[in-house]
């Protein structure tokens, strides 16, 4: 404890900066005067942060700078579903973590339909990284020279870009021009990666090449026509990370055994709801709450929590037809990965491990087109249930239950 205390007097007294703290001690100790400082410092306690179960040593630097200690959220389980999917395949118990009352129940009620109605279909339909560096010209001559360069040369920029990376591949460069801006989206192949820092590595590479073969000076490595961590209606269209969708068809019985209403009321539901209310709304998501199961599956397998934002991107559709419901739904620009970042703590390793999703996949990729697969199937259970409580007037009783 004096180490402690004298590390937080030094911080204190402005001897030592926060960051500093691991050049004078181990990492666990560093943690530990931070949170006596917050202790000193603010009206705060913070015991309870400082009992984690990942190494201090490991996360320093790789995951986090200024260590204090972890957070924790309520860890639930919704299932076991049934998937049919190119990656994925067989029943599955789907983790969530979540602060959010009734979500997990209510993901468990949609995997339940799904299940009785044999199962729901999964496929990656697109795969592609995107990093969009943004480009200084003198005008638009000189941006369409550029423009046609990079069409004509692709090859020499994925030699460059590829030459970082032993596992990314580059798939296509396509040139934007506004004016004397020229934006080069570049997307990749990233594996089982998500991806996010092999794409910038290996575009600053490709920029250099752009920079000595044209006239484009680069202005900023990300230029937000990629589009990362932001509603934009690019992702919508074209996809970021893994486009995966997921459908199942439901019986009538069964509809009406686990909803308690009909394949007619859910479809008029999702239509007015989903569809119509979105488009008048100028939604980019038309659907009920798909970011609810991406966040919470996100948080249970060490995704990027700020890339819910383009998890978001999720058409949900409803038909009714004459002995069944059918129901899908398309998430254009879900951003996963089973290697790096998050996945690598012990928690979120481990609702990796629930999925059997862990790590590198054999072929490379084929583990993150499976998660991706099984965050589809999440969400196309956590629409049905949410649609069909609006369908039936169950939302609030359901809630005044188990969310408050």
């Amino acid at each position: 404890m004096s180490d402690v205390s004298d590390l937080a007097d030094r911080v204190q007294s402005g001897e030592l900066r926060l960051y500093e703290l691991e050049d004078h001690a181990d990492e666990a100790t560093a943690a530990a005067a931070r949170r006596e400082l917050l202790r000193r410092e603010t009206e705060s306690d913070p015991d309870a942060v400082g009992g984690f179960s990942f190494d201090a040593g490991d996360v320093h630097g790789s995951n986090i700078e200024n260590l204090v200690g972890g957070v924790q959220v309520p860890l639930g389980v919704a299932g076991p579903v049934a998937v049919n999917g190119e990656a994925a395949d067989g029943e599955y118990y789907l983790p969530l973590a979540t602060t959010e009352g009734a979500l997990v129940a209510s993901v468990n009620r949609g995997c339940s339909a799904i299940r009785a109605g044999g199962g729901a279909t999964a496929r990656v339909l697109k795969n592609g990284m995107t990093r969009a560096p943004v480009f200084r010209v003198a005008d638009v001559a000189e941006a369409k020279t550029v423009a046609e360069w990079v069409r004509e040369n692709e090859d020499a920029l994925a030699e460059a870009a590829e030459s970082t990376t032993s596992h990314g591949e580059l798939q296509s460069v396509t040139p934007y021009v506004v004016g004397d801006s020229v934006f080069l989206r570049f997307s990749y192949d990233t594996k089982d990666a998500m991806g996010m820092n092999m794409a910038t590595i290996a575009t600053g590479e490709a920029a250099d090449v752009v920079e000595a073969e044209t006239p484009a000076e680069l202005v900023a490595l990300s230029g937000n026509l990629c589009s990362d961590k932001k509603p934009a209606a690019i992702n919508a269209v074209e996809g970021r990370g893994r486009t995966v969708s997921a459908d199942v068809r439901i019986p009538r019985e069964v509809v009406k055994e686990r909803f308690n209403t009909t394949p007619e009321a859910i479809e008029e539901a999702n239509t007015r709801k989903n569809l119509v209310g979105s488009a008048k709304a100028g939604a980019l998501g038309f659907n009920a709450h798909a970011a609810n199961v991406v966040a919470a599956m996100f948080l249970a397998t060490g995704q990027d929590a700020a890339q819910v934002v383009e998890g978001s991107n999720t058409i949900t559709t409803v038909e009714a037809r004459e002995d069944e419901l059918y129901a899908s739904v398309n998430l254009a620009s879900l951003e996963v990965g089973t290697v790096g970042g998050g996945t690598k703590l012990p928690t979120q390793a481990e609702g990796l491990d629930v999925l059997g999703v862990r790590g590198g996949g054999d072929p490379a990729g084929s583990n993150a087109d499976a998660l991706a697969e099984l965050i589809a199937t999440g969400v196309l259970a956590g629409e049905l249930s949410l649609v069909s409580a609006l369908a039936s007037r169950n939302l609030s009783s359901a809630h005044e239950e188990l969310g408050r």
